[in-house]
């Protein structure tokens, strides 16, 4: 077994919202496909740290789920900000129960076990663009983290934290998500969300004592990154 991780797969299997139009992204559904069958195995687990799919419900997502669920390994699906199918938890089960995508899990308020580690995660979130902040989003998002963190069933395994947003980010700190990692002895996280320019400012390697790596498809050229 293996475990990889990808983020920002942006599927649009309906054709409503081609990636086409941003360079980089030509035929970019294509790619994953071809590197996915490549490298990923049906033993395999993947976590999809966010912005699955351009469907704004599950119905309209249907088709981007059964793409995924045809693709070998189990995949743990974790929210973005353009999941807008997004919904509770129990209604995101018994759609995929119903529509047989027995190879997709959600994560939230949860925690998965793979490959001998610990899956942890959420959103996140961040400022950007000079927007203001909203305690309220910051701290919910605190706590559906601290309940994943929580959840872990083997305290010897390693919890890995998996989130959208990056934490860190062109000299801000979410320091509530940094203080969390520190307190719960997690050493590695994976973040999505960077696009084209912003893949120079973000922060790869050590940072703090913890080690980032940013998981967006595009960065990763439609690969999906091998942890183990």
């Amino acid at each position: 077994m293996a475990l990889y991780a990808i983020g920002d797969l942006h599927l649009s299997e309906s054709g409503k919202k081609p990636m086409d139009i941003f360079a980089g992204w030509e035929n970019h559904t294509k790619k994953l496909v071809e590197n996915w069958n490549n490298s990923v195995r049906d033993c395999d687990t993947v976590v999809i740290a966010g912005d699955i799919s351009w469907g704004m419900t599950l119905e309209e997502s249907l088709p981007d789920f059964k793409l995924l669920h045809a693709l070998p390994g189990t995949k743990i699906l974790l929210k973005g900000n353009h999941d807008y199918w997004w919904a509770s938890i129990g209604k995101m089960q018994s759609f995929f129960l119903e529509n047989g995508l027995s190879t997709l899990r959600i994560l939230h308020n949860n925690a998965y076990e793979a490959d001998g580690f610990t899956i942890c995660g959420s959103r996140g979130w961040i400022f950007e663009n000079g927007q203001s902040g909203s305690e309220k989003i910051m701290n919910r998002e605190k706590c559906r983290i601290l309940s994943s963190i929580r959840a872990s069933e083997n305290p010897d395994s390693e919890k890995l934290l998996f989130l959208h947003y990056p934490p860190v980010f062109t000299g801000q700190e979410i320091r509530a998500y940094l203080a969390l990692m520190r307190k719960y002895g997690i050493k590695r996280c994976f973040y999505g969300h960077l696009h084209g320019a912003d893949h120079k400012r973000a922060v790869n390697g050590l940072y703090k004592n913890i080690e980032f790596s940013l998981i967006s498809a595009d960065y990763l050229k439609f690969s999906p990154f091998k942890i183990t």
